[in-house]
Order: C-alpha cells, then structure tokens, then sequence
C-alpha cells in the first residue's frame, strides 16, 4: 500500500475540517433572501446583517435538517452582524482571536438550502483595523481570494488549522471577514441590548468649505440633546473637535462610535465670525 500524497494528505485534511464544523452552520431564510450563518451560543445564530431582510418571519435550517423559526435579537448595519434567536440546542462554535497570516489558506464554510458548503482560498489582505463605510469599527481587515455566492454570506472563515477566525460577508469587490473579535464584541451587547450604542450630538450638520479648510455648520439643533445643553446654536460652524481641525463631517459621524457615549468633548466653532469653544457630554443616540 502506497503512502498517500502531500496533495491527498491535505485533501482529507480540509474534508475533516469541513466536517467538524458543518454541524454549526445554518441556512437562514428571510423574506425572499437566502444566507448563511452559524450558532454563536446555544439559541443564538450569528448572520451577515447584509443578507438578512429588513422585515418579515426569519427561518433557520440547521444541520440536521430541521427548520426552527428565528427572531431578530438585534442588528448592527455598521459591523454587518445580525443576531437571531432560535428555540433549539445545536452546538456552538468556538472562535478563535487569532488574526490568519497573509498568504495562508483559508476555507468558508457555509450552507445553501440546509446544505453544507465549501470554498477553498487564501488570505489575500492580513491588515490592523479599520472603521467601515457606516462607521464601524472592525478589529481588522482580512480578505479572502475566494468567490461567494450571496446564500453564503454569513459563513464561517477557518484557517489550515480548522479554527473560525470570522464570518465571510461580501464588501465591495472582495470577500471580507468580520473577525472573530468584533464578532465577540458586537453580538454581546446585541444579546444583552438588543442593539448597538452609538453617540450622539444632537445636531443636523451640512458641510461647508472655509478659507483655511472645512467646517460643519449646524442646521438644526435638538432641544433635548447634548450640543444643545453645551450652547450650541443654529447657524454656528464647528471646525475644531479636541483643538484638531474638522476633517469632514462624516469624519466627526463617525467619531461617535459606542466608546464616545459619556467622553466629553471640546468643540469649537465659529459665532458670528468669532470663535468660541463648547464643552460637550455625549449622549447615546436614542432609537429609531
């Protein structure tokens, strides 16, 4: 009997690692969307927020065939994770915090209809974090030289090893991974909350340009919120958060992420053509 092959060595060694984690993939069904994800704690599906629709009854097909009706626990738009919750006991899968080397092999296994699905690629961009295009924070950038099909968003990432190391979403031209951090992160307070706490300034701001750069200038003001309490008006031009200058508004948008609530902040703006500087407590952006 002949010793197997390098080549058949890995072959039976991905089947494996395919196998050991398929049983924590499910299908899930939403409105006229198909997607994939996998059982983050018992009862709880992790999902790519992207492939989830906006409204109507969500349904799961796990591994063993059977089909369990979801609820929505909460949703993250800026992260892209979704979280469900199902009455069942599938077992869940562990993640694991290691960031996967440029250049390693990488395996997306997801579902389609119930059944598992596999794509074999590699590690294409191994990067620090990063914030998305909705403004959220991402614990690092991984991208996989793999082609996805939209049921299987919401896959899980695994490295040679056979460890989930994020769930495989579909960005702009490239497969991206939410790494397991974030996920870690975002799905536990959408356990506990039901949702994500963001900053909130309470002010409409429109972009305007200025002699020495940018500003935002304030076009409505909540009377409840933050900016409103600090003395801030209509009309006045923010250009400077913490004495740096404004690089944008969406720049400042962006800046209230979950850590900003309750930091206090020093604004300046122009008045009448005078500057002057607001002490202001973040708020937490109330729900919509």
């Amino acid at each position: 009997m002949t010793e197997p092959t390098t080549l058949a060595s890995l072959s039976s060694a991905l089947a494996e690692t395919v196998a050991r984690t398929a049983p924590a993939i499910v299908s899930v069904h939403s409105h006229r969307l198909r997607a994939s994800g996998f059982v983050w704690k018992p009862g709880l599906v992790v999902t790519a927020d992207e492939a989830l629709a906006d409204e109507g009854e969500v349904e799961i097909e796990l591994a063993d065939g059977s089909s369990r009706q979801a609820t929505v626990a909460g949703r993250d738009h800026t992260t892209d994770i979704a979280l469900l919750r199902f009455d069942g006991d599938a077992a869940p899968v562990k993640l694991s915090t290691e960031k996967p080397a440029l250049g390693s092999l990488a395996v997306v296994v997801a579902a389609d209809r119930g059944a598992p699905t596999a794509r074999l690629g590699m590690v294409s961009r191994s990067g620090p974090a990063w914030r998305s295009l909705r403004g959220g924070e991402i614990d690092a950038r991984v991208e996989l030289d793999i082609r996805l099909r939209h049921s299987q968003q919401g896959g899980l990432a695994l490295n040679a090893a056979g460890e989930a190391f994020g769930m495989a979403v579909l960005g702009p031209r490239r497969v991206l991974t939410i790494p397991a951090a974030t996920i870690a992160r975002v799905a536990a307070q959408l356990e506990t909350r039901g949702r994500i706490a963001r900053g909130y300034l309470g002010v409409g701001l429109q972009p305007v340009r200025l002699d020495d750069g940018f500003g935002a200038m304030v076009m409505n003001v909540d009377k409840a919120g933050p900016a409103a309490a600090a003395g801030i008006r209509q009309g006045d031009v923010i250009v400077a958060v913490n004495g740096e200058r404004l690089a944008g508004v969406r720049a400042l948008s962006r800046s209230l992420g979950p850590q900003s609530v309750g930091t206090v902040v020093e604004l300046t703006v122009h008045r009448g053509g005078e500057p002057q500087n607001f002490k202001v407590t973040i708020g937490e952006r109330p729900e919509t």
